[in-house]
């Protein structure tokens, strides 16, 4: 008799709308209304790493001889549908668009304000 085997997971990498080095808002959770860059995307998982946004920290024991274990305090990662893009010239958070230049480049715009971005 042949067992099941568990078939394997195929990865997917989501296109995302948000990228590293933009200004997000949290729209849910507990750190809610506050703003943060983003750090880093992982387009595997659809999450984001914001700044100063759902702090974790971790002991950390000490791995050589006579150091001190120590507290880390890091940033963990949101899902990308937690946070929208926020302008920082309007002060408001907004949904993004894709819009295709005259020239047929394809550039993100934010729906509210019409603001440019990239």
């Amino acid at each position: 008799m042949a067992t099941a085997t568990p078939k394997s997971k195929v990865q997917v990498r989501l296109k995302m709308r948000i990228k590293k080095g933009d200004t997000v808002q949290v729209i849910t959770g507990k750190d809610k209304g506050k703003t943060g860059e983003v750090l880093r995307t992982l387009p595997y998982e659809n999450r984001v790493v914001v700044q100063g946004i759902n702090l974790r920290t971790r002991h950390v024991k000490p791995t050589q001889e006579g150091e001190t274990g120590r507290i880390v305090t890091e940033e963990a990662s949101l899902h990308a549908s937690n946070v929208m893009l926020y302008s920082s010239t309007k002060k408001v958070a907004s949904r993004v668009e894709i819009v295709v230049d005259a020239n047929g480049t394809k550039k993100r715009r934010l729906k509210k304000t019409g603001e440019l971005l990239d």
